[in-house]
């Protein structure tokens, strides 16, 4: 596998049997792919760790698990990709994988259903007017379906689902003293509890703060870690996580001065109680803060308002001619822009199956 011109290969330490050789050069090649400037070699063994030793990030681990598959006519399981920290791991996950001709594909592949056609809410100045349009007019229509693989769904959300959901946890939000402005961070993996937790904060005044989940329960003590510094930054009143992050709350509140609670979504779901939700109707306030990936310096949060989301979503949908009969499917990561943005509130605001 090349490389490509003026990239330095990675050095592939010891000499193992076929099998190991074959992964071990598929991982060398992606290395000297993703090296910051020609010349620097990584040396690759058994016990690399993917990230730490070898920079490859979750983008990246995605892409690494393409070529394995395919190189290697393979299909790896997704709760084996998920714990993977060495490329020792991955020699054994690709040993016990079967081919991909012995392997037989669902009986039943889940195909999207033909939606009606519907305008866009051109006369929309925030994104709750977004979704608020929709559920006036077509509360039952289907808005995003989260597939495990191509015979599993996880979940599906209607629009009216999301806003009821949403409001909700907007309740449980002020009856935890979130008030207009506050930031709420959102340490979540794709699913409806991001997109219910997303828009709860939005609908409780709040801002939210997208911040990458931890890749693998392994590595999650790590992960918080690091991810204090973005937390404290954003001056995050409420961090809303996966329920194996709870056992770190005492120590995020004692690194994170503004920080007042780890909490679920279902554990906020659960304290909702009707309340009298504030309205949003500025263009100009803050509907998120998005943080880079932070990997020439330190992160930093981008302030994107709702006008700014709404030109670009009206922007690239033109110079696409996107529409509501549109399928778009995604693996991008949803703290990412062109998974929060492109993908999920962009099929939200023309009414595309997602």
């Amino acid at each position: 596998m090349s490389t490509g011109r003026g990239v330095a290969p990675a050095i592939v330490t010891g000499r193992p049997d076929p099998q190991t050789d074959d992964v071990i050069a598929i991982v060398s090649a992606l290395v000297g792919e993703l090296q910051p400037r020609p010349g620097q070699a990584i040396a690759v063994s058994e016990a690399s760790r993917l990230d730490r030793d070898l920079g490859i990030d979750s983008l990246s681990r995605g892409e690494l698990i393409l070529r394995l598959e395919h190189e290697l006519r393979i299909r790896l399981p997704a709760d084996v990709i998920s714990n993977m920290e060495t490329v020792n791991d991955l020699i054994v996950a690709v040993a016990r994988s079967a081919p991909k001709e012995t392997q037989t594909r669902p009986a039943v592949v889940p195909q999207a259903r033909a939606l009606p056609s519907i305008p866009a809410p051109v006369e929309a100045r925030t994104l709750l007017d977004v979704l608020e349009w929709h559920v006036d007019r077509h509360p039952e229509r289907l808005h995003a379906t989260v597939l495990e693989d191509e015979g599993k769904v996880i979940e599906t959300l209607t629009y009216g689902a999301l806003a009821k959901q949403a409001r909700a946890l907007a309740a449980a939000l002020i009856a935890r003293d979130i008030v207009p402005g506050d930031r709420v961070a959102l340490m979540l993996p794709t699913g409806a509890d991001f997109f219910v937790a997303f828009f709860g904060v939005l609908f409780a005044g709040g801002v939210p703060v997208p911040v990458y989940p931890p890749a693998r329960l392994a590595i999650i003590e790590e992960h918080m870690h690091r991810e204090a510094g973005i937390l404290s930054n954003a001056g995050a009143r409420i961090l809303i996580t996966v329920p194996q992050a709870l056992q770190f709350s005492s120590f995020l509140r004692g690194k994170i001065e503004s920080l007042s609670a780890v909490v679920t979504v279902g554990e906020l779901s659960k304290d909702a109680a009707p309340l009298q939700l504030p309205l949003l109707a500025d263009p100009t306030a803050t509907a998120f803060i998005q943080y880079t990936s932070g990997s020439t310096g330190d992160p930093k949060g981008v302030v994107l308002s709702h006008a700014n989301l709404l030109a670009n979503i009206r922007a690239f949908g033109a110079v696409t001619r996107a529409t509501s009969s549109d399928v778009f499917v995604s693996w991008l990561p949803l703290y990412h822009d062109l998974g929060l943005i492109g993908a999920w509130l962009g099929c939200l605001y023309f009414g595309a199956s997602l």
